[in-house]
């Protein structure tokens, strides 16, 4: 099957009703779960291809399949869990290779490097400043990546690396703009710090006046910030996730994390990398804090949240719930897979229906 018919298959798949659905029912459609022997709340998510994916989530917990999801075998960092770590994002580079990033105030704030696929971890990087709590991190390349925080000193913070996550060093703060009072970055599905090819990477804010997306083309030295049109005005709202299939075309995904308090206009596109943003005509009906482009699809994505999965097929202009599960983070895979994670050791995989 060609690349250009790959998210196609997958998107037909996904949309299609199970077997055993009634009419209308949407429940389970979409994903099929796979036993992670855990009930750790997972929001760091890599998924490197069809049969490899890492998971990082509570309870300093990291977990790695090399079988589709079969098994998953445990590769935590030693101590984590009893240091209180809380895992929010990991990027993985193969089945061997993957940096984690593990969020909170001051020292809880950390990053760890593996190389022999969880044997081993070395701590790459403990932040000691009490003001910074990063959320976030992103790699262009197997070598140049960067972390974010929440402003210190009316600024977002960004931590750079040049080796692969072995050590880092915080940028300049000059190139970036002034934050709004209250303004944050959500630590909600490792999304909120995304890139697109050699030197694009996009920063997502909410809890302020306006919910941002800042831009930057020189990987992190000089930021722009554009208003989106989902809605923020309290701690709880703003974007959570972005996805950008090139430096032109991305989706921003967010709303009201409370349960309780409705998210209209919950997802937002741009078409020239980020300078405007125009609201879906249809968004999800409910708060969504992941997203993700299907493989090699300039029109197909996934979105994701703890009410649902929803589907757009016409580039995050409109969606359609196809599954009620909850999950709190997506990636798709080169090779034709989808993945998600989420709450309770939630884990799912989706894929083409002639993928092994």
């Amino acid at each position: 099957m060609s690349v250009g018919l790959c998210g196609a298959a997958l998107a037909a798949a996904l949309a299609a009703p199970a077997a055993h659905a009634a009419p209308g029912e949407r429940h389970g459609t979409a994903w099929t779960p796979t036993d992670t022997g855990t009930d750790a709340r997972f929001r760091g998510l890599a998924a490197v291809s069809t049969r490899t994916a890492w998971l990082a989530g509570s309870k300093g917990t990291v977990l790695r399949t090399t079988d589709g999801g079969r098994h998953w075998r445990d590769v935590s960092p030693p101590g984590a869990a009893g240091a209180g770590l809380e895992f929010r994002d990991i990027e993985a580079f193969d089945a061997r290779r993957a940096v984690a990033l593990a969020i909170g105030e001051g020292e809880a704030s950390q990053v760890w490097r593996t190389d022999d696929g969880g044997a081993t971890w070395t701590e790459s990087f403990r932040n000691t400043d009490a003001r910074a709590f990063y959320d976030c991190l992103t790699f262009f390349d197997s070598r140049h990546g960067l972390a974010m925080s929440d402003p210190v000193d009316g600024r977002f913070r960004i931590l750079s690396t040049a080796d692969g996550g072995r050590s880092w060093n915080v940028l300049p703060s000059a190139g970036m703009p002034e934050a709004q009072p209250g303004e944050a970055g959500f630590a909600a599905s490792g999304q909120c710090l995304v890139s697109s090819g050699p030197k694009d990477v996009w920063l997502a804010t909410g809890g302020a006046a306006a919910a941002r997306v800042l831009h930057s083309g020189d990987r992190g030295l000089t930021w722009a910030a554009t208003d989106s049109p989902i809605p923020a005005g309290d701690p709880a709202r703003g974007v959570f996730g972005l996805a950008f299939h090139d430096r032109g075309h991305g989706i921003a995904v967010g709303g009201d994390y409370r349960a309780s308090q409705p998210s209209p206009r919950a997802s937002a596109v741009t078409s020239d990398g980020g300078r405007g943003w125009q609201p879906s005509r249809t968004p999800p009906a409910a708060y969504r804090s992941g997203v993700a482009w299907l493989p090699h699809s300039r029109s197909a994505a996934l979105t994701v949240g703890p009410t649902g999965t929803d589907l757009t097929t016409d580039g995050g202009r409109t969606w359609r719930t196809i599954d009620t599960g909850s999950y709190d983070t997506v990636d798709c895979t080169p090779d034709g897979s989808c993945w998600a994670a989420g709450e309770k050791g939630r884990a799912a995989r989706a894929v083409r229906p002639d993928t092994p």
